[in-house]
Parts: structure tokens; C-alpha cells; sequence
């Protein structure tokens, strides 16, 4: 509950923050606020999750929803740098990442597969590779197909490393090195084909796919292809309980002391923001998968990124405890040649692993549910209105228990809502 404001101080004086934009809290400990509302911050438990106070009470807010407040009146609350480049292009320049990505065998052989059985088509044509990296896709263009260019455009410090690559690899009349950023490169001419590795964590996360669009409606020719060409959000109702034991059931017990006040803390702490790199077991998942949002990257818009929403309906096909719900991605590239097949990056649990991995959103609560018990409900992926390569993901959902009765109501709800910050 959110808590009325006590007679005695905290300690150390609270501190006077703008909010930059409206934010709904989810859930009864957070709170709601209004575009240029003045919260004051009395503790800052997380980077995601500060505990304000707005009209005396008490909750907490997203950090990056606010601004520290200035006696400035005419104070330009714009961040510096909404895009976060040089943190972002920074971490691009240094071989950690591309270590990562090189290494993850399913995205890069998704990619190679790709040019490799449309070799015959990609003869003459011009190819952009957006967010090149090291060149990867660009050599194997080079090296695989007859294109008349390849530009290979990379805003971070990597693009030398990439050009000196070109070379190494014998590929310097095919492809052309651009260190730019996409919004700002510059070419000689129009393109065929647009590939890009775009993707995040969930899909959307950190959208670079916003330059994807713009390069497209820009440099590629009408009639031209994007690679990938469609899009898919997935995702699952999903039993934790191994991360459950390790964040939350741990403090019931801690060396024969009971630690169960530090629950809630560690609720706060653990479940409020999503868990990256997860790994999900094929057995944990309660249902059939289901795709909650699709993507046309010949139609999709700037704008449509701002706010996408998908509905699902689940029906639980085995009893066990419902502690969140997995989210992963699918991507497909259509085939430019008769008989070619039209390949496929799943991130999903049933594929080989990738470098993303899955997505995990732990309810506040583990609730168990039974053999054709039915989940529904919606997802809404919203991109932060100030930093925009992070988004908040909420989650809406109703559990309808149809194929069992009990005698008493649990102490858990059967509808709920919750809400996720994503960002870097």
C-alpha cells in the first residue's frame, strides 16, 4: 500500500525532483504522477526505483521519468543526450559485444544462410548493412554473392577496425566501409536490399530498429527488401522456481535466522525489473507459446514504436505455480529465390541458444494454477517519452480457474498488473 507520509523526518533530507512526463503506476506501492509534477526523492533503493513522495504519499517512481529540479524557471528539461550515443556507439567500439555476437553461431549462420541461398539474386544488386559491426554480413555478401556494393555503415569507433578488415579479406572493391551514425550517412545511390541485426532483448529494446526505418524510407529502392522481413514478440506463462528459491524463498531461512522481512525488499529489488540472459527450461513453460505482437518491417512506422500492444490467451496444460511469464523473439528472412526456403531466427526455448537468450517478468507473487485453467490478458511494450532506447513492458493478467473447485479463495489474486522498466 502506499504509505501516508509520518510525522518523524527520514534521514537526510529528501531531495526535489521534475517529472518530465506522465507515468500510471502499477500496483499499490507506486506512484502516479503528472508531466511537471514535483516529487520529493527520500531514498534511491535501485537505479530503476527510487522511493518519492508526492500529496504525502509515499511510493515509488521510475528514476528516469524524472529530473533533478533547478530553481530555474525557464530550466530546458530535455536530457543532453535522449539517445544515449556515446554510451551506446562506446560500447559498439569495443570488442566485448562483437565477441558475444560473432560467437553466437544461430544468429550468425541465420545471417550467412540467408545470402548464401540468395546468392543468384543478390548478383549486381546494392546492398546496405546497417550497424555493420565488424562487417560480417558485408563480407559474406561479398564473398558469397556478386553484388555490384556493399555499404557496410557503423557509427561506432569499430568501423576502422571493419575497414582494415575489408581489406584483410580481399574485399575492398565490394564493400565500402561509412563510419556514420544511420540518420546522417550519406551514399551515391540508392540500395536493393536493407540487412540489418537490429534486435534487443524482447524485440524492441534499445531501438535501433527506429534507424532501420529511416534508412528504409530513405536509401532502399521501391520495390526493394528488407532482411529481416518480419518480426514476432513471443511469449509464455512460466514456472521460475529455481530463480524464485535464489531471490525470494532464500531469506525465509538464512543460517536457522528468519529473514522474511527482507522479502519485500528483495520483491522490490528482484521481481521490478525484467531478467535478461534467462534461460528457460522447454519444461517450465504452462502452455503453448503464443506471438503477442508481429512486425511487417515493409509498413512499420516511426510512430507505431511508441506504443504496441498484444493480447494472448493461454490455457495451462499441466498444474504448477505461475511465477511470471517468459518473453522471446522470432525473425524471418523471405526468400528472393524460387525454391529457397525462408530462413528463421528463434530465440525461443525449442531453438539453439543465442547470445539474447530469454526475458523473464516475475509477478510479485507466485500463484498456482491447474490443468486447463485459462490465462489471458494483454502486453503493452511503451517507449519512454524522454530516453529512447528504453522502454517499460506491462503485463495485464486474468486467471480463470474452470476445471477444479476449492473451498476457500487464496491468498493470491487472480487478476493482475505490473509493469517493467527496460532500459541500459
Amino acid at each position: 500500500m502506499q504509505a501516508e507520509k509520518e510525522d518523524d523526518d527520514d534521514e537526510g533530507s529528501p531531495e526535489e525532483y521534475v517529472a518530465l512526463s506522465d507515468f500510471t503506476g502499477s500496483g499499490s506501492d507506486q506512484l502516479s504522477f503528472s508531466s511537471g509534477d514535483r516529487l520529493l526523492v527520500h531514498t534511491k533503493p535501485s537505479p530503476e526505483w527510487w522511493w518519492a513522495e508526492l500529496h504525502e504519499v509515499l511510493g515509488y517512481v521510475p528514476a528516469s521519468y524524472l529530473r533533478k529540479d533547478t530553481d530555474e524557471e525557464e530550466e530546458d528539461t530535455s536530457p543532453e543526450d535522449p539517445w544515449q550515443d556515446e554510451e551506446y556507439f562506446g560500447s559498439y567500439g569495443t570488442l566485448r559485444l562483437h565477441l558475444e555476437m560473432l560467437s553466437d553461431k544461430s544468429r550468425t549462420e541465420a545471417y550467412r544462410q540467408v545470402i548464401l541461398s540468395n546468392s543468384a539474386s543478390l548478383r549486381n544488386k546494392v546492398v546496405m548493412d546497417l550497424g555493420c559491426g565488424t562487417g560480417i554480413i558485408s563480407l559474406f555478401c561479398a564473398q558469397l554473392a556478386q553484388p555490384s556494393m556493399v555499404y557496410a555503415v557503423e557509427a561506432s569507433s569499430m568501423a576502422d577496425y571493419t575497414t582494415q578488415l575489408v581489406k584483410q579479406n580481399g574485399c575492398e572493391e565490394k564493400v565500402t566501409v561509412l563510419q556514420a551514425r544511420a540518420e546522417e550517412v550519406e551514399l551515391p545511390e540508392q540500395v536493393d536490399i536493407l540487412v540489418s541485426e537490429w534486435m534487443g532483448n524482447c524485440l524492441l529494446f534499445e531501438f535501433m530498429v527506429e534507424s532501420v526505418l529511416m534508412t528504409r524510407d530513405r536509401w532502399l529502392r521501391e520495390g526493394g527488401v528488407m532482411w529481416p522481413s518480419s518480426a514476432a514478440l513471443t511469449i509464455v506463462p512460466c514456472q521460475a522456481h529455481s530463480y524464485y528459491q535464489e531471490k525470494m524463498a532464500f531469506w525465509e531461512q538464512v543460517y536457522g535466522l528468519d529473514f522474511t522481512p527482507l522479502q519485500p525488499l528483495a520483491q522490490q529489488e528482484f521481481f521490478t525489473k525484467p531478467k535478461f540472459s534467462h534461460v528457460i527450461d522447454p519444461a517450465d513453460c504452462l502452455a503453448t507459446s503464443c506471438d503477442v505482437i508481429c512486425l511487417d518491417m515493409y509498413t512499420l512506422q516511426v510512430q507505431d514504436l511508441e506504443e504496441m500492444q498484444g493480447l494472448f490467451q493461454f490455457c495451462v496444460e499441466k498444474p504448477g505455480v505461475f511465477h511470471g511469464f517468459t518473453a522471446w523473439f522470432t525473425v524471418h528472412f523471405e526468400s528472393l529465390e524460387t525454391g529457397s526456403p525462408t530462413v528463421e531466427l528463434n530465440t525461443g526455448p525449442h531453438s539453439e541458444p543465442t547470445h539474447w537468450k530469454q526475458t523473464l517478468f516475475m509477478l510479485d507473487k507466485p500463484i498456482d494454477v491447474y490443468e486447463g485453467d485459462s490465462i489471458s490478458g494483454s502486453i503493452t511494450l511503451s517507449r519512454n517519452p524522454v530516453w529512447r532506447r528504453h522502454m517499460t513492458v506491462t503485463l495485464h493478467w486474468n486467471i480463470n480457474n474452470s476445471n477444479h473447485s476449492s473451498t476457500e479463495e487464496t491468498h493470491n489474486s487472480k487478476v493482475g498488473t505490473k509493469s517493467f522498466p527496460m532500459w541500459r
